[in-house]
């Protein structure tokens, strides 16, 4: 029954990693390019919205966000008490690289970042305040969330790996 538990974390951490890592993805090449063609105020005010509605708690966006931290804990958990060798090893080095190449940019950076432009009211900004708040919020955000993104993306790739390896 422990090693089912194990095959069902497993594929949910994939599911929901893939999930989140497809979202970030998606702004990376879709989303901030196309918002980036905006001026100063639009681009500000748009992502203003988008995180909004983030911030307001969507919750389908929380349950797949969390779902996804603590899925990978559980596959950690059970995995740990089941695994060996190879197999074990791919389940540490992707979900670590999940939890910390991931997850962790996105506390520390990313969202530090969408709070601060939450803060401001952009629609008072003069247009040099405008152009100084876009130069600071957007090209950190956009390296720490292709950071994010490529790290994701072998995570789920490595724990895609583990999956082949376990059925």
């Amino acid at each position: 029954m422990v090693v089912d538990l194990f095959a069902i974390a497993l594929m949910l951490s994939i599911l929901l990693c893939a999930l989140v890592t497809g979202l970030l993805l998606g702004f990376a090449i879709v989303v901030m390019p196309g918002i980036n063609k905006l001026s100063d105020k639009e681009f500000l005010l748009a992502f203003k919205h988008m995180d909004g509605i983030i911030q307001n708690n969507q919750p389908l966006f929380i349950l797949i966000w969390v779902g996804s931290i603590i899925s990978i804990i559980g596959s950690l958990i059970t995995g740990t008490m089941n695994l060996s060798g190879n197999q074990l090893y791919l389940l540490w080095i992707g979900s670590t690289l999940y939890l910390f190449g991931l997850q962790l940019p996105t506390i520390r950076f990313n969202i530090p970042l969408n709070n601060t432009l939450q803060e401001l009211d952009i629609l008072s900004l003069s247009e040099s305040e405008l152009e100084t708040s876009r130069r600071e919020f957007e090209s950190p955000w956009n390296r720490w969330n292709r950071f994010r993104t490529v790290n994701g993306i072998v995570a789920v790739s490595i724990l895609l790996l583990l999956l082949f390896q376990v059925n």
